[in-house]
């Protein structure tokens, strides 16, 4: 089994069966496919660091044809043109699928992006089934509206699918993040070309299986592994697709709308991640707030676009704080993902692995003081202590940066005012959260801070009805909820005279 502060030395066979590889090749109108180059390239185990498969690489000529592929099947195939009732019944196919395949998914996840093999067998991938039943029951109630107009009119909207979507995934949650943006283009009625980052393609290529199996046409779902640079760039500056929908980083996202506008002016949705400040104040329960704040920022190793990587405590309970999480950072078992004891598995990828180690040394010399962690683990994978820095200031650059990684900063504050001035003090605007047992607190906090969720006495509680998304440089669209099935519609108004009526 896995100890403390070091990887599991032990094979993770003696934890699970893991099957092999069946899909590795690209996925264009309802076949795998190798790639037009004849490229490969390793899909990494972060546990090791070393290969586990090669996979096709997908570049301009491949997202071509996957969009000829999807254009024809929007602009005459079925699948727009079923009821809404008849997609919803062959995404609630889909997800019985994936239910029935949970075990072989989980484990892709955990292997590919060192994700915690229980976490997705218990609510990652059964959480893709559940999309899937949301939006699937959606799908036969898009309504539009009868307007009232001013003159001799009638008049009514139409929601109709946006078109052939191209979907650029990031590599944390690659299930979630599939499923968070193919349920609601799907049973919206659009055809898709989905690009899984290139560290984590393996369970997407799986779930463009499933969608076969389950009665999905040809051509609808497509699936290119390939590279930010040449496949993703490809989708963006299509001029054949008619929405980008992407998950990343705020770099890459200024990029792919500049590639949208100078193109075919195709709509954009981005979500580009956060600095989410947890404001704690005086009232709290120090045990609750310690567990909300730790498990805010050290779930999935950090990797959460919402995590909560700016702590904010008010004086009075500061220290009591300080010591619970000092307390629960000695406690966590960092290691393989497959063993049931561990809390933490390693980082999805080196580059990030990496980058976070440079953020650790960074915060060391700004003057941050480091209370525990901060060093890597073992001599092989991308494991990382869970790493607490406090006396954290606003200018430092652990503190406005995105770190995505088991990295916390922890901040004292005085009063209400300052605490909602600091946090709002970031380029950022994706997540908050405030533990209090003052009502008018909380609601003045949640007002105040410019956010596109805020948690009450609560962390990391996502839910498939109800939309998240970000504020100024978090990007902008909605993900989940039915404000999500709205970024993959567009209205259209209808008009017809009527002569001679006896009241307009």
């Amino acid at each position: 089994m896995a100890d403390h502060w070091n990887g599991s030395s032990q094979s993770s066979e003696s934890f699970v069966n893991i099957p092999p590889i069946k899909f590795t090749k690209l996925f264009i109108d309802g076949n795998f496919v190798d790639s037009v180059s004849g490229k490969t390239f390793e899909a990494i185990d972060p546990r090791t660091g070393e290969a586990i498969t090669r996979v096709s690489e997908g570049d301009k000529d491949d997202v071509d044809l996957a969009v000829k592929a999807a254009r024809f099947a929007f602009d005459n195939g079925p699948w727009p043109r079923l009821s809404g009732s008849e997609r919803g019944r062959i995404l609630m196919k889909f997800a019985d699928l994936i239910e029935q395949n949970i075990e072989e998914l989980a484990t892709l996840e955990a292997i590919n992006g060192g994700k915690l093999f229980s976490l997705c067998k218990f609510m990652e991938v059964p959480g893709a089934a559940m999309t899937l039943r949301y939006y699937a029951g959606a799908a036969d109630k898009i309504y539009g509206t009868v307007l009232k107009l001013s003159k001799g009119l009638q008049g009514y909207t139409l929601r109709e699918p946006i078109g052939v979507v191209g979907a650029i995934l990031p590599w944390n949650f690659p299930t979630s993040m599939f499923f968070i943006k193919a349920a609601p283009a799907l049973a919206a009625g659009c055809t898709m070309v989905i690009k899984p980052a290139e560290q984590t393609p393996l369970s997407a290529l799986y779930y463009a299986h499933l969608a076969k199996l389950a009665g999905i046409p040809d051509g609808v779902l497509n699936v290119v592994n390939g590279f930010g640079e040449t496949a993703g760039a490809a989708i963006s500056s299509h001029m054949d697709i008619d929405k980008v929908s992407f998950t990343g980083s705020t770099e890459v996202g200024r990029k792919i709308m500049m590639a949208a506008a100078a193109s075919n002016l195709k709509p954009v949705s981005l979500e580009l991640g956060g600095k989410s400040p947890l404001l704690i104040f005086d009232d709290a329960d120090v045990d609750e707030a310690a567990k909300f704040a730790f498990n805010g920022i050290f779930t999935s190793k950090g990797e959460i676009c919402v995590a909560s990587s700016r702590i904010y405590v008010q004086e009075g309970i500061y220290d009591k704080i300080v010591n619970k999480l000092i307390e629960k950072a000695n406690a966590w078992v960092v290691g393989d993902p497959f063993d049931p004891q561990v809390n933490q598995g390693p980082q999805t990828n080196k580059n990030q692995f990496e980058k976070i180690l440079s953020y650790i040394e960074h915060g060391k010399r700004e003057g941050a003081t480091l209370l525990t962690g901060g060093n890597s683990i073992g001599q092989k994978g991308y494991y990382i202590q869970p790493t607490i820095f406090a006396d954290v200031k606003e200018d430092m650059i652990i503190a406005k940066e995105e770190i995505f990684g088991p990295v916390m900063s922890l901040m004292k504050f005085k009063t209400m005012e300052e605490a909602i001035k600091r946090a709002n003090d970031t380029t950022y605007g994706l997540a908050a959260g405030v533990i209090t047992k003052d009502l008018n607190v909380a609601n003045t906090v949640s007002r105040s801070v410019r956010a596109g969720v805020v948690w009450i006495n609560c962390y990391l509680l996502l839910d498939v009805g109800c939309p998240y998304g970000g504020y100024k440089m978090s990007g902008f669209g909605r993900e989940n909820g039915m404000d999500s099935l709205n970024e993959y519609l567009q209205t259209k108004s209808v008009v017809t005279p009527i002569l001679d009526s006896p009241w307009h």
